[in-house]
């Protein structure tokens, strides 16, 4: 399929996207989420519910503008949700749609009403326990994977896009340039599907015609509204709401024995895919739907910013202005056009983890004994085992599990705060000790209890870290004397703005003033033993300076140098 995935540059390894997926087809590599081609089903919500918008779609924009460049007949398939996502009048998007250069624009509720006549042919045609609708790509992809045992029971017909495609190329000619327009990420991948075909030419979504709209300087909001070059009203246009499908296949379905069940959403398909599978559902019709609240619920549609009613309230009052338009239409399936489909078999080929791989795993992960799996499912998956299993086929990774990383991370800064020789006290906005470590407390003599919450000012005067915390500028390097403690710090002092704290690192350089302080007397005891010296040579010197003449002069020079030496002077 390879239409969509997420873009390297912004993926933040929060894993909002895999918790949202219900088949698990995101793929974790070095912190980078990838879309795994071979278990998605294409919803696209993963994509929608991003916080870094860290999305790569697939656009077959450039394909339509050479299309038209290049003179051919453009046909435009406009799937009716648009009357929820575009916030001015239907007409306007018609208008708009002819501007960018479409000759012809229909409603995908054409093929709608012909596909709902072809469900209750197959219906009363076919004898089976179940019926599936089969207009939702997403739908038929999580059947096809994950639920074969469920394929004969899919309605073997195409999508209203398909159908409609089909209608558009027998009417207009194999040469005309079919476009779909609609809400549906999945809808690219069908009609890649359909290609040889050529049936669908290609695919945009509602974002992609709105920047392109955008980007011609169209005015869409003051220009005059057009008609659809076909009028009429037909149930098909109440598709992309939930429990349409039933609705389109009217009085035919209704004198069936069939009970009807209407699900839309993953987490609902998954439920009703897993009692046809256990035999628990007999005598049904199933309308299913990928997106919660059918086609409206899309990820395209959601991603618009009004919420899902406003946008099914927009629709339901389109359909029903439309019904002033013409009567309907009495739709006849044309003979000469085949729309038949097969769905096959696509499961995915996993090797389950041994027990003792799984526990292997979990041990990697601190994960011990069973009270260590939290299934927090804030990794994406709902259990500490199946993420094991996920890691085990090189879906996930260890560090994606929170607690872990967050049970190492605070032993391994435990650890070196705990066993650092420098003593360390983290204070709030009120100067109040937040934390201390054991360092600090061992040389201010006091314990924890006594002195988390109080001002750091019982212990030492807290001038220092209120200059610090008022001006923001930090201390580096400053030396002080606490007396009273036997110490000297050498302090560094920073403000951490965004928390309101300030942090103290203090280190106790006391073994080194007192080495200064027994240099300094070395040095004293051996200037005084230097001078003794130079007296006595003097004394010498002038008893015998008959004898020693110009000699005495360069033992004063010589002995001179050595006390300067001593002094630590330049002898020089």
């Amino acid at each position: 399929m390879s239409n969509m995935n997420f873009s390297k540059a912004y993926c933040k390894s929060c894993y909002k996207c895999l918790r949202s997926c219900p088949v698990k087809a995101i793929k974790f590599e070095n912190e980078q989420a990838t879309i795994d081609e071979e278990r998605c089903i294409e919803c696209g919500h993963c994509l929608t519910i991003c916080p870094q918008n860290a999305r790569e779609i697939k656009s077959d924009l450039d394909c339509v503008k050479t299309a038209i460049y290049t003179g051919k007949k453009i046909i435009a398939s406009l799937a009716p949700s648009f009357a929820g996502y575009f916030d001015v009048e239907q007409g306007m998007v018609v208008s708009a749609l002819k501007k960018l250069g479409f000759s012809i624009i229909e409603e995908t509720a054409v093929g709608a009403e012909i596909v709902a006549q072809l469900y209750n042919d197959y219906i009363l045609d076919n004898k089976r326990e179940v019926y599936i609708t089969t207009a939702c790509p997403s739908a038929n992809y999580l059947v096809e994977k994950y639920y074969e045992e469920v394929i004969p029971y899919l309605i073997p017909r195409v999508s209203p896009m398909i159908a409609h495609g089909k209608l558009l190329k027998d009417k207009f000619g194999e040469d005309s340039f079919v476009v779909f327009i609609g809400p549906c990420l999945a809808k690219k991948s069908e009609f890649e599907y359909f290609r040889k075909d050529n049936v669908i030419d290609a695919v945009l979504t509602f974002d992609e015609l709105n920047s392109w709209i955008m980007e011609t300087g169209i005015e869409i909001y003051n220009i005059e509204e057009e008609n659809f070059n076909i009028n009429p009203y037909s149930k098909g246009q109440g598709f992309p709401m939930g429990g349409g499908i039933i609705e389109a296949m009217g009085e035919k379905l209704k004198q069936s024995s069939l009970s009807v069940i209407t699900v839309s959403g993953m987490e609902e398909c998954i439920e009703v895919f897993n009692s046809i599978k256990n035999g628990d559902l007999k005598g049904v019709l199933i309308e299913a739907s990928a997106c919660k609240g059918s086609c409206i619920g899309g990820p395209v549609m959601v991603k618009n910013g009004e919420n899902y009613y406003t946008k099914l309230k927009k629709v339901k009052n389109y359909i029903k202005s439309r019904k002033n338009y013409n009567d309907p239409i009495n739709t006849e399936i044309p003979t000469n056009i085949d729309f038949n489909r097969e769905f096959t078999g696509k499961s995915i080929n996993r090797i389950i983890a041994t027990e003792e791989e799984i526990t292997a795993i979990l041990k990697k992960m601190d994960k011990f004994e069973p009270k260590d799996e939290l299934n927090c499912g804030v990794c994406g998956y709902n259990s500490c085992r199946l993420k094991a299993q996920a890691i085990f086929e090189g879906m996930a990774e260890t560090t994606m599990c929170l607690h872990y990383m967050r049970t190492r991370a605070e032993s391994l800064s435990n650890e070196i705060v705990e066993n650092t020789a420098s003593h360390l006290i983290l204070l709030d906005g009120e100067m109040n000790v937040r934390e201390i470590n054991p360092a600090a407390k061992a040389i201010f003599k006091i314990q924890s209890q006594n002195i988390i919450g109080k001002p750091i000012s019982i212990l030492i005067d807290d001038t220092d870290f209120k200059k610090v915390r008022e001006t923001g500028e930090n201390i580096i390097g400053k030396k002080v004397a606490y007396p009273q403690y036997g110490v000297v710090f050498l302090e560094n002092i920073v403000y951490l703005p965004k928390q309101d704290m300030v942090l103290a690192s203090m280190i106790n350089i006391i073994a080194e003033e007192k080495n200064k302080k027994e240099l300094m007397k070395v040095k004293t005891n051996t200037l005084n033993a230097a001078q003794e010296v130079i007296e006595k040579q003097m004394r010498v010197a002038q008893e015998i300076a008959s004898l020693l003449g110009e000699t005495t002069a360069e033992t004063k020079i010589i002995l001179t140098k050595l006390k300067k030496i001593v002094a630590g002077e330049d002898g020089e």
